[in-house]
């Protein structure tokens, strides 16, 4: 990708984020003449761009993942300190999501740190528009995941608790906990010197193939079910939230990135054929296999 294309789609990026902010913005408590959703993404997009400015001169990604999660943590924190009457639905949702931003944070961090880098970002930060592009699509990314929970938390409306809140908690907790385990299992394997060179096939890693993947998805579907109740008009677009998480991890930098990476690494053993025939790629036990 040139100069030029990635002008573009920076700019494509934060017409997405400023749609998404003006239909979050309906319905949001508000700070003086701003609504609280949209002073979320001003602050999700500040972040990730003072951040860029010491990451494109020193030249590193090690601290791009990081700065999702502070993003995050950023966000939410605004909203909650200027929310004039932040109610327990906002509350829960700021902590699920916190929770789930410092586990992955530190998780990723340390992986790049370990690893000494992120050899996909190589032919990006060279190139001062592309890796500009890269930071502002995290900072959208980040905005919109988190657009559904955000409005809730955002809301000038309060809902009380009820078989939504009690559901959603529940995916949550199951995502959670899905991927959390998925992804301590992955490390540990990757840590014994016996399995050097092999993929992982144990544990939740026999019932699908990318069962951190699923994990994430099935709680973000939790902070849309639990914020469904307090969203109204335009507030429900923020819904595509989990649809977004979806599209991102299956067809853009998730799982098809992954696949490829694998085939071209063990697509001639036979024991790595007979996986992607067995294990579903996302979902376990159900879903397309191979391929």
């Amino acid at each position: 990708m040139n100069s030029s294309k990635a002008i573009v789609f920076t700019i494509v990026a934060l017409l997405l984020g400023a749609g998404i902010g003006l239909a979050g913005s309906q319905g949001s408590a508000a700070f003086g003449e701003l609504p609280l959703f949209a002073i979320a993404g001003i602050v999700i997009y500040l972040v990730h761009w003072l951040v860029f400015i010491p990451s494109w001169i020193y030249q590193t990604e090690h601290y791009f993942d990081l700065t999702g999660s502070i993003t995050y943590l950023s966000a939410l924190g605004t909203v909650a300190i200027l929310h004039p009457a932040l109610d327990a639905r906002g509350l829960v949702l700021c902590l699920l999501i916190a929770i789930w931003a410092i586990r992955l944070g530190s998780f990723l961090f340390t992986r790049v740190k370990r690893a000494g880098g992120d050899s996909r970002f190589d032919p990006i930060k060279i190139n001062f528009f592309r890796f500009l592009l890269t930071w502002t699509l995290s900072g959208t990314w980040v905005y919109v995941t988190m657009a559904a929970g955000l409005a809730a938390v955002s809301s000038a409306d309060s809902i009380g608790l009820h078989a939504f809140f009690a559901a959603g908690l529940a995916l949550w907790l199951a995502g959670f906990a899905f991927e959390v385990t998925a992804d301590t299992q992955k490390t540990r394997f990757r840590a014994d010197p016996a399995n050097e060179g092999k993929f992982i096939s144990s544990g939740l890693w026999s019932i699908s193939r990318h069962p951190n993947y699923f994990g994430e998805i099935v709680l973000w579907i939790g902070i849309a079910v639990i914020a469904f109740p307090a969203l109204s008009g335009w507030q429900f677009v923020t819904l595509i939230s989990p649809v977004f998480v979806i599209f991102l991890l299956t067809r853009v930098s998730g799982i098809n990135m992954l696949e490829r990476a694998g085939k071209q690494r063990w697509g001639d053993n036979p024991d790595y054929q007979a996986y992607l025939d067995s294990t579903p790629a996302l979902v376990p036990y159900v879903g397309k296999k191979g391929g």
